[in-house]
C-alpha cells in the first residue's frame, strides 16, 4: 500500500514536470519563431492548428500500434469539448491583440476564481479555507510580477471574458469527461485532437489574417523557420498529453495553482536566455507566488486528511444501520427458505 502511494506520488510530480517542462520549452520555441528578432512567424491560430495535427497524428500512430486502446465517446460530447476548447485559443489571442499585456495577465489569473466558482456551480465542489487563501497568495504574487499597465477596451473586455469562461470550463470537462467515460487522458486527447485540428486549420489562417493583416501564404519558410515549427509541434505533443494527464490526476484548481510555476520559469528563463528585464518588482512577485504554491500543496495534503478521518466515521455511524436492514432485507426474502431448504437437504 506504501509502495502503491509512492508510485503514484512520483507519478503525478512526473506529470506536472512533463507539464512544466513542455509548457516553458514551447513559449520559449514559439518566442523565437513568432518575435521580430527570430523568424517573425505572425501566424498562432495556424501553428496551433499544426499543433493538433501532429498531436492527432501522434494519437493514430499509437492506436494503430496498440500502444493505446480506442474507448467510445459520443461524437457530440468531443464537438462540444473541442468547439470551447478552440474558442478558448481564439478567445486568448484576440484577448491579448485587443488588450494590454497587464489586463491580458489579470484576465489569465481571474481563471483560478472562475474555475473554483464553475466547479462549486457544476459538481458542487467546496473548498477549504486554507486552499482559498493559499490561491490568493498565488494570486497576488503572480500579480505583482506580471501585471504592469492596465488598459481595457469594451471588445477586449468581452473577447477576455471569452476567453476565460470557455478556458476554465475547458479545464473541467477535461476532467469530467475522464470520469464520465473512464477514459485514459492520451485516448482522451487523441479523440478531440482531429476535431481540433481540422477548426484550427480550416479557420486559422482567417483569425491570423485579422491579427496580423498578413495571410500565411504570403510568409517565406526558411530551413530554421521549418526546424523551428517542428521543434514547436514536438513540443506541444508534451504540452498537450501533460495537460489532460494533470488535470485527470489533480483538478482543474490544481492545474491553474502549478500552472502559475510556468510563469516564474517563463520570467527567468527570458532573462537568462533573452535579456529580458527582471525587477525586484517580478523577484518579489515570483517569491510571493512560490510561498503561495508551497502553502497550496499543504492545504490541499491537509485537506485529504481531514477527508480521510471523516470517511471512516461516516462509514462507522452508518454501519448498525446497514447491518439492522441488512438482516430484515434477509429475514423477509425466500431466498432465506431456499439456502435453509437446500441446507437441511
Amino acid at each position: 500500500m506504501e509502495s502503491e502511494k509512492k508510485s503514484s506520488a512520483i507519478s503525478d510530480v512526473g506529470a506536472w514536470a512533463m507539464n512544466v517542462v513542455s509548457s516553458v520549452g514551447i513559449i520559449m520555441a514559439n518566442k523565437q519563431l513568432m518575435s521580430n528578432n527570430g523568424y517573425a512567424f505572425s501566424f498562432a491560430s495556424s501553428l496551433t492548428g499544426f499543433h493538433f495535427a501532429v498531436t492527432a497524428l501522434v494519437g493514430l500512430v499509437s492506436n494503430a500500434t496498440g500502444y493505446s486502446a480506442s474507448k467510445h465517446v459520443p461524437m457530440w460530447e468531443l464537438i462540444w469539448f473541442s468547439l470551447v476548447a478552440n474558442m478558448s485559443i481564439t478567445g486568448m489571442n484576440f484577448s491579448l491583440m485587443l488588450n494590454s499585456v497587464g489586463f491580458y495577465q489579470i484576465s489569465k489569473l481571474s481563471m483560478i476564481p472562475v474555475v473554483c466558482v464553475m466547479e462549486w456551480i457544476l459538481h458542487n465542489k467546496h473548498y477549504s479555507r486554507e486552499v482559498k487563501m493559499s490561491v490568493v497568495v498565488v494570486v497576488i504574487g503572480v500579480g505583482v510580477c506580471t501585471v504592469t499597465d492596465v488598459k481595457v477596451n469594451l471588445k477586449g473586455f468581452m473577447c477576455a471574458c471569452i476567453a476565460v469562461l470557455s478556458t476554465s470550463l475547458q479545464q473541467i470537462s477535461i476532467g469530467s469527461l475522464q470520469k464520465k467515460y473512464s477514459i485514459g487522458s492520451f485516448e482522451l486527447l487523441s479523440k478531440t485532437a482531429p476535431i481540433q485540428a481540422l477548426f484550427l486549420l480550416i479557420l486559422g489562417p482567417f483569425v491570423d489574417y485579422y491579427l496580423s493583416g498578413k495571410l500565411i501564404t504570403s510568409y517565406k519558410m526558411s530551413s530554421g523557420a521549418i526546424l523551428c515549427i517542428l521543434l514547436s509541434c514536438s513540443l506541444a505533443v508534451f504540452c498537450n498529453v501533460s495537460q489532460y494527464l494533470c488535470i485527470g490526476r489533480f483538478s482543474a484548481v490544481s492545474f491553474q495553482v502549478l500552472g502559475h510555476m510556468k510563469t516564474v520559469c517563463v520570467l527567468t528563463l527570458g532573462w537568462l536566455l533573452f535579456d529580458s528585464e527582471l525587477t525586484f518588482k517580478n523577484i518579489m512577485g515570483m517569491i510571493i507566488a512560490v510561498v503561495g504554491m508551497v502553502i497550496y500543496s499543504w492545504a490541499v495534503e491537509l485537506e485529504k486528511q481531514s477527508n480521510a478521518k471523516t470517511l471512516p466515521h461516516v462509514k462507522n455511524s452508518m454501519t448498525e444501520e446497514e447491518i439492522r436492514l441488512l438482516k430484515v432485507g434477509v429475514e423477509n426474502s425466500p431466498l432465506k427458505d431456499v439456502e435453509l431448504g437446500e441446507a437441511q437437504g
